[in-house]
């Protein structure tokens, strides 16, 4: 690792080896030569003059590319691709002539560009897929454990540890939709020219039409596509990378929710993510267990989030046809966004799967405040027999208030079952009253919920993708 320069995080922290590599700069320069070779062969297909033994030349150098003499052809010429088609041309001498006939640089950046993204876009999808699986079996094992719900942060009506966690699962769900809507939509840009028109291929085919049209669809098929944007300037629009961009920020939102709601459980001592035997907390509490991993996580979705604003900006000032402002932007933000979220997707995996629960704690909270949320079956069995149901309901309202004075202002235990046991208007005993506390009777159908969900929903999508699960998520730091 250099240390006198500087690195990126996001590659020497946070996003996997597989995920560098789909951005690394071997992948990038062995995709234009998979595109040249391509562009080759669909040229000799219909019948330009380029020889076989001009494409076996360019498939036999198609993997050991020349840095150094790219690098030194570049400090001549200032122009990355045209550098590439002299190293290319070095070492295939035969078919130097016709490396990127007819091409302009947007045919390798550009349909690079889009096979990365999608290529990266399968990675996260895999990834998305396997914290659904963890998520799955945590929602399975937790559903019938009741815990205290919230609204505003507040206490209210009681929900099941599982249910809680359908509710992270359906928002990756809506991210997934998204992720295969825009994966599946993306085409290539194919050989457009240089205003889009197609005008030097038109030349080279002497005026063929058919065979332009051919071009892009055969290149397309080569190169995995199933076809190509119909219209385009030299450039694809740059909608498409605000398109994926978004849909990367949409991930991040779910994870830095589940994130929250992680944090504050930890602080509530309810559940926590995993904690190494040898970690540190603080550098000066050592009692400390701070949710590092759930903060982390936080803190790269909101990278992610503020970074989808970068191919807005360029998409809507692209001029015309084409403009360069774009290119060092693109050059940061698209991998970046998906290092990003790459390194977010390992953190959600590790702490989902591996939540610790404290049911005891989860209790002790649940039945400090469950008395008052008994307080309506109470008064509507009291009612039943023969009580005022008025004057029930304002007795019951004047205990909760001061029970609850009680409990904020004197830190003194609930004491409301104990008013109302001695209220003979209640005709109760506080054992029966203490019947009516067990938890489970006031998590509704939260546990039916999460295994209708889990069996109807989301068992049979993971199903559909069991040759990507079973990842584990090493964290590095």
């Amino acid at each position: 690792m250099a240390t006198d320069r500087y690195t990126s995080p996001l590659s020497e922290r946070y996003a996997s080896r597989e995920m560098q590599e789909i951005f690394s700069q071997d992948r990038k320069f062995k995709t234009w030569r998979k595109l040249w070779i391509a562009l080759a062969e669909t040229e000799h297909e219909l019948g330009l003059p380029v020889t076989q033994e001009q494409i076996d030349e360019l498939k036999a150098h198609a993997d050991d590319i020349n840095y150094d003499v790219a690098r030194e052809r570049e400090k001549l010429v200032r122009h990355d691709v045209m550098s590439h088609v002299y190293a290319y041309g070095v070492q295939c001498p035969k078919a130097k002539g016709i490396i990127h006939l007819g091409a302009t640089s947007c045919y390798v950046g550009d349909n690079t560009d889009l096979i990365l993204m999608r290529d990266a876009l399968r990675l996260v999808r895999g990834k998305v897929l396997n914290v659904i699986a963890a998520l799955a079996d945590f929602a399975e094992a937790q559903k019938d454990q009741p815990v205290l719900a919230f609204t505003h942060f507040q206490p209210a009506q009681p929900t099941t540890l599982g249910k809680r966690a359908t509710l992270w699962i359906q928002e990756l769900l809506l991210d997934l939709e998204d992720l295969d809507h825009v994966m599946n939509g993306l085409k290539l840009l194919g050989s457009k020219g240089t205003t889009g028109t197609q005008a030097s291929f038109l030349e080279l085919f002497g005026g063929d039409h058919a065979k332009c049209r051919a071009l892009d669809r055969k290149i397309a098929e080569k190169m995995g596509f199933d076809g190509v944007y119909p219209v385009s300037g030299q450039t694809y629009s740059r909608k498409v990378d605000t398109r994926v961009l978004q849909v990367l920020a949409g991930i991040a939102q779910s994870a830095h929710k589940f994130s929250n709601d992680i944090r504050l459980l930890q602080h509530l001592k309810e559940v926590e993510e995993p904690f190494e035997k040898n970690q540190i907390g603080s550098s000066a509490m050592a009692y400390k267990r701070n949710p590092m991993r759930s903060e982390r996580m936080a803190s790269l979705a909101d990278y992610v989030m503020s970074d989808v604003m970068n191919p807005m900006l360029v998409a809507s000032t692209q001029w015309f046809e084409r403009t360069l402002d774009d290119s060092a932007n693109k050059r940061l933000s698209v991998p970046e966004g998906f290092l990003a979220t790459d390194g977010i997707l390992d953190l959600y995996l590790n702490v989902a799967s591996g939540l610790v629960v404290y049911p005891k704690v989860i209790e002790k909270h649940m039945m400090a405040e469950l008395p008052f949320m008994a307080t309506e079956n109470i008064m509507m069995d009291a009612a039943a027999r023969g009580g005022d149901r008025q004057e029930l309901h304002e007795k019951i309202r004047t205990y909760s208030m001061e029970a609850g004075r009680r409990v904020k202002e004197e830190g003194a235990d609930n004491d409301l079952l104990a008013r109302i046991a001695a209220d003979p208007a209640f005709g109760v005993t506080r054992e029966e009253l203490e019947e009516k506390l067990r938890p489970s009777l006031y998590v509704g159908r939260a546990p039916e919920q999460t295994a209708e969900f889990l069996a109807e929903v989301v068992r049979p999508l993971l199903e559909e993708n069991a040759d990507v699960l079973g990842q584990k998520a090493e964290i590095s730091v």
